[in-house]
């Protein structure tokens, strides 16, 4: 998700991960577009590049995943991507799930650790539905670039484990960063544990609570940046998400778009 508000379900999160933080304190075409520079956070759609080297990095087996952060569809150039971040969350989640179902579409679920050890049920849901997961750290902390390697390692390894744990064996493909706070260094790490670094092109606002309408529209104005839409499934009232994905997801097929998932 993009920094923004909420602040009070972060901190939340955050207190549930003490924990765990204070043990490991102690140890295609739209890919460069909405890029999340590492250390800065630039808008939806802009087109800031990462600085980092291109070589990729060996995951467990010895398959190569990219370090880039990735921005394109597996479906090409009229694909899309569908990601959902912040969750599981019991109220939310399934509701989603449900749109996703009724569209026949499959999304990417960007998970906080915290929340997959929580509801291991509906991480298993995610799974059984076909969708992807993506890890997004042990407690969402947008601050993460600022932080240690030791830090950044904790909440990413972390969050791999519980996700994994919580899925019954099915790890995370991607990894996001919360606000998009990537560095060289979390990226590398990442994609040693078989975990694309994840983008976004559309921000679709919704953490913000604009109305339904306005998240709508600005999905329509703004998917020429890129196939990587953003959307929520926790940290407050989600409503207006399933609303506008309800909404959305029949547009988008009219358009001509197809449903995939980022590039690997």
């Amino acid at each position: 998700m993009s920094r923004h508000g909420g602040r009070g379900w972060h901190g939340r999160v955050l207190a549930a991960a003490v924990g765990v933080t204070a043990a490991a304190a102690a140890t295609s075409m739209w890919t460069a577009q909405a890029n999340p520079v590492e250390g800065k956070h630039t808008p939806a759609g802009s087109s800031a590049h990462s600085s980092a080297p291109n070589a990729g990095a060996k995951a467990p087996g010895g398959t190569p995943v990219s370090v880039d952060i990735a921005h394109a569809s597996d479906r090409g150039a009229r694909g899309v991507n569908i990601t959902i971040d912040d969750g599981p969350d019991p109220t939310w989640t399934p509701q989603v799930l449900q749109v996703l179902r009724d569209n026949g579409v499959k999304a990417t679920f960007c998970m906080v650790g915290t929340q997959a050890q929580a509801h291991p049920d509906l991480v298993k849901a995610v799974v059984a539905a076909g969708h992807r997961l993506c890890d997004h750290t042990v407690s969402h902390d947008t601050t993460m670039d600022t932080k240690s390697q030791a830090y950044q390692s904790q909440q990413i390894l972390d969050a791999e484990r519980m996700i994994t744990q919580a899925s019954g064996g099915v790890r995370p493909q991607y990894y996001r960063a919360p606000g998009g706070a990537f560095t060289p260094y979390s990226r590398h790490l990442a994609a040693s544990h078989g975990m694309r670094p994840l983008g976004w092109n559309v921000d679709s606002k919704d953490f913000e609570h604009p109305g339904t309408g306005a998240i709508v529209a600005t999905l329509k104005s703004e998917i020429s940046n890129g196939p990587t839409i953003l959307f929520h499934d926790a940290g407050g009232d989600r409503s207006q998400t399933v609303a506008a994905l309800r909404e959305v997801l029949p547009w988008l097929k009219q358009q001509g778009y197809s449903f995939g998932f980022p590039v690997r």
